[in-house]
């Protein structure tokens, strides 16, 4: 299978779009590991714009007069079983630089009109090359909440060049949080579903599930909204009757990056009284306050607020925590940062700070997934114990009894290979102290054993017998 890859973005590989796009062929590459790829950046090749002249149509048939790069791009056109349009949304179209490239597609076509079934619009020309069987996909992220209604002009122009309904699409909204690594376990989750459907594309076509998931918001718009605007560093101006006029001054990063993290508030969490949460920026010699109300959050610049808990920290180690490079439990312990005041907002950080719907499935599916309990597997064990110790036949039967009744906690809690193993070994205790083994050196042997499995299950940073990270 040939793919190739039109990077339309004047970003290059920066691009976010650019980014589900090799997420996108990741999954085709787990599907068809002989797949070869061809990639080709846009801004780093020379495409002139088309002169209109006609000559590759009448001078020079199939040949455009220009010779630049795109003579190459033609014919790898033509190698490709799959073409991948990658690009973002540029004022409701395609980036300046892709146009050029489209347009410059007229040396494929014949001059002549006809008329094609399922064509967009009135009049074509056919194709100079035998192009039956190809397939194309359009990747894009644009900068709106929503990747609907804002792709008109796309769907258009792909309409025509490629008929209707011949082709894929992954429209992306919010494309810009792909660059922020304080939201990468939004982004990362999505992604995930883009290499899903890249799998899902080489064995047939992209399922309804995962175009719903697709389809989903990576961040309400409220949430999302306030954060874009945030991220520009300059406050909205309005005219005195509330009405937006402009916009004034150039804000620090440090404040940008408070601005962005109080978008992320969920309202819904408040907590029956608003609350301050104050961010002093060791490193920068900043402090910005958060109040976190009923109908949203506001950032105070003027310190006017009395703070139910300041955190001091340096921003670089707030961004690590926020991108996940670093734990926050971890880096207090290690004093990276200090928290004053009420501490109750620490602990429910997540729920305050969640942001998003992304966020709120992982933590759904995380749940869907179970955890593990280290109090199941103990029961049988200390059953055994203790039961043995007073009356050897019936506390053998009460052990295997335990060990029968045991699995049925599991509908509830994720079963580990220790709780496996644990109810094998009780009850095979059990079982040879009922065949006669004494109990005088059977219970010895089952303390050592169970301190082999604890001992066993300490190395890493895991939580003993239940295969839970600390």
């Amino acid at each position: 299978m040939n793919i190739l890859v039109i990077n339309g973005s004047p970003k290059g590989e920066q691009s976010n779009s650019y980014q589900l796009t090799n997420a996108f062929l990741r999954g085709i590459k787990e599907s068809d590991s002989e797949a070869a790829i061809r990639r080709r950046t846009v801004c780093q090749m020379d495409i002139r714009p088309c002169l209109g002249c006609f000559s590759c149509w009448n001078r020079t048939p199939g040949k455009c007069c220009m010779e630049d790069d795109m003579a190459q791009v033609i014919q790898d056109l033509l190698w490709a079983d799959i073409t991948v349009w990658s690009f973002p949304l540029y004022y409701y179209t395609v980036p300046g630089g892709l146009k050029n490239l489209i347009d410059r597609q007229l040396p494929m076509l014949l001059p002549f009109m006809e008329e094609k079934e399922g064509q967009a619009g009135n009049g074509g020309h056919p194709s100079r090359y035998d192009m039956s069987g190809k397939r194309t996909v359009l990747i894009s992220t644009c900068g709106f909440y929503t990747a609907e209604g804002n792709y008109d002009g796309v769907y258009s122009l792909f309409d025509h060049f490629c008929g209707r309904e011949n082709y894929t699409a992954i429209f992306c909204g919010q494309g810009e949080l792909f660059r922020v690594r304080e939201l990468s376990a939004v982004t990362s989750a999505y992604l995930s579903v883009v290499e899903q459907a890249g799998r899902e594309y080489m064995s047939g076509g992209i399922s309804v599930q995962s175009r719903e998931r697709l389809a989903q918001l990576l961040l309400p718009r409220e949430t999302f909204e306030a954060c874009a605007d945030a991220s520009w560093g300059i406050e909205k101006e309005t005219d005195g009757t509330g009405k937006e006029g402009g916009s004034k001054k150039t804000e620090s990063d440090t404040l940008k990056f408070t601005r962005q993290m109080a978008a992320l508030y969920r309202k819904e969490s408040w907590p029956g009284k608003d609350f301050v949460l104050e961010m002093c920026y060791t490193d920068e010699e900043e402090t910005y306050q958060i109040l976190l109300g009923k109908d949203g959050s506001h950032v105070c610049t003027d310190g006017s607020l009395t703070a139910d808990t300041r955190i001091e920290t340096p921003v670089t180690v707030w961004r690590s925590i926020a991108a996940g490079e670093i734990r926050g439990d971890e880096a207090m312990m290690q004093g990276l940062y200090r928290v004053q005041g009420d501490f109750n907002l620490m602990l429910k950080w997540d729920e305050y700070f969640g942001g998003s719907h992304a966020q709120t499935r992982q933590q759904a599916e995380a749940s869907a997934q179970k955890n593990t309990d280290m109090n199941i597997l103990l029961i049988p064990w200390i059953v055994f114990w203790v039961a043995v110790s007073i009356s050897r036949q019936p506390g053998c039967i009460i052990g295997i009894l335990t060990c029968a009744l045991v699995p049925l906690a599991y509908y509830r809690h994720r079963k580990t290979v220790y709780d496996v193993f644990g109810g094998a070994l009780v009850t095979g205790f059990s079982v040879a102290m009922l065949a006669g083994v004494s109990e005088t050196w059977m219970l010895p042997v089952s303390y050592l054993v169970f301190g082999l499995m604890w001992l066993s299950s300490c190395p890493g940073k895991r939580i003993p017998l239940t295969m839970s990270s600390t």
